[in-house]
């Protein structure tokens, strides 16, 4: 069951996020810390999720005195599930913490062919399943897909079809979770903490296509999808919705 509506909001919105609680599974860094800084700004309280201690301590230092953080591992439900437990609310979801392989069908294993699906796609429903009972009624979950899923950059099928599942997962979700709204956001090429952890070779050439692929001839910026993903929180009358914030690379 979800959480009752406070009553200044009652049928208003979400309000703002002023005290509100905004989970951030993946918010040690990249795109999941910049939407920790916008939603502190705003006047959330923030939980940062993560499987690297480290990372998730200086993150929370450099969030401020709003933001607490406890290690998460998305392809694993006990951890998933203990991460939760210890929430008394939920107010806005989203889960950017994801591992996994892309290539082709005929050269990946099939271990690593299934990755984005337990990592991107599972990891996700499982983070939602086990938020739902303390979201907020007028709360929101945010899921992370990939502009991939539209328009496939190069062969990899297995991670086109997640990306695409996870707007699908978005959809029926909304249903059955409403009056919780849940949209996904699904960036192109970004540049950021992502790309950069990837070989300098592979990272120039996936830019260089990107910029000449998209409308806007340029990449994206954390900052950018991150203030996607803050509208999709405050927006109260957007659910079930795709948001795709990058540069016009799917209408080419």
């Amino acid at each position: 069951m979800t959480q009752p509506l406070p009553d200044a909001v009652h049928h208003h919105g979400n309000g703002g996020l002023q005290g509100r609680t905004v989970v951030l599974i993946g918010g040690g860094s990249g795109i999941g810390l910049r939407v920790a800084h916008r939603a502190a700004a705003a006047g959330a309280r923030v939980v940062l999720g993560g499987r690297t201690p480290e990372r998730l301590a200086a993150a929370a230092e450099q969030v401020g005195e709003a933001a607490t953080w406890r290690t998460v591992d998305v392809t694993d439900r006990d951890s998933l599930s203990g991460f939760f437990a210890e929430l008394d609310r939920v107010d806005h979801l989203f889960t950017s913490a994801a591992s996994y392989q892309v290539g082709t069908m005929l050269k990946l294993s099939d271990e690593d062919a299934e990755s984005p699906f337990v990592s991107k796609f599972w990891g996700q429903y499982h983070a939602v399943r086990l938020a739902a009972p303390k979201m907020a009624a007028d709360g929101s979950v945010v899921l992370m897909s990939g502009a991939a899923g539209a328009r496939p950059p190069a062969p990899a099928p297995a991670y086109a079809a997640c990306n695409a599942a996870i707007e699908g997962l978005g959809r029926g979700l909304a249903l059955e979770l409403a009056p919780v709204r849940v949209n996904v956001v699904s960036p192109g090429t970004v540049d950021g903490d992502l790309w950069a952890r990837r070989p300098a070779e592979d990272r120039e050439g996936a830019f260089a296509q990107y910029r000449r692929d998209t409308v806007l001839h340029r990449l994206g910026t954390e900052d950018e999808i991150a203030h996607a993903v803050m509208f999709l929180f405050a927006n109260g009358f957007t659910t079930g919705s795709t948001l795709y914030p990058d540069g016009g690379y799917t209408l080419r």
